[in-house]
């Protein structure tokens, strides 16, 4: 399976601007900070924390370089940036990730293993096609992403793992729904922040 697919759209939504590099954007690309009691930056990946939001790209290069002053203006107020921010957005993001898979499994949208995956995509019936970043290139060559649908191959096989109920996974697929849509929007922050570990997201054409 070639990764040479094009990018994912960029999704319709609400849109604010980065902090970071100033950029407006669909909230769906980027995370949410906000400043908590004791003036530290605090990552909201589920967005549900009080106070003001500030959005800061889905990438892990642009958290990375976020600075005390960027955060500070956009506060209007004097902040703490805790070491290991992008690491920390990183971790959470991820798991915000493998909780979703496990919501779609448990709804009946998910799937595991090769043969099973291989047999939903000779059906045309993926809407995610999920792989572990540090499964066997060979094995994972042998599948491919249909037209319209999305690979991503951000999480690890423990993590995928963690998703399905089992010990690790290398092959997962996601059938159409809410919840698969929803694993979309979050894995492709997530990608953003593992960039250099290999992870992608594509879409349209076997990849």
């Amino acid at each position: 399976m070639g990764r040479g697919g094009m990018k994912a759209e960029r999704a319709e939504g609400p849109e604010r601007k980065c902090i970071v590099t100033g950029d407006v954007q669909p909230k769906s690309g980027l995370i949410r900070f906000v400043i908590g009691p004791d003036g530290q930056v605090v990552p909201d990946i589920l967005g549900k924390l009080p106070g003001r939001g500030l959005y800061v790209t889905a990438q892990k290069a642009v958290i990375e370089t976020a600075k005390r002053g960027q955060f500070a203006r956009a506060a209007k107020a004097p902040v703490t940036v805790p070491e290991g921010l992008a690491a920390e957005v990183e971790r959470q993001q991820a798991r915000r990730v493998v909780d979703l898979i496990a919501l779609a499994r448990k709804a009946g949208l998910a799937i595991a293993g090769f043969e099973k995956v291989k047999s939903a995509l000779a059906g045309d019936h993926v809407r995610v096609l999920l792989q572990a970043s540090d499964g066997s290139e060979r094995g994972k060559t042998k599948l491919w992403t249909p037209t319209g649908a999305r690979y991503y191959g951000c999480l690890t096989s423990d993590e995928l793992g963690l998703a399905f109920g089992r010990q690790s996974v290398i092959h997962g697929a996601l059938a159409a729904g809410g919840l698969s849509d929803r694993v979309v929007e979050e894995a492709a922050k997530l990608r953003g922040l593992r960039e250099s570990n290999g992870g992608d997201t594509a879409s349209g054409k076997d990849m």
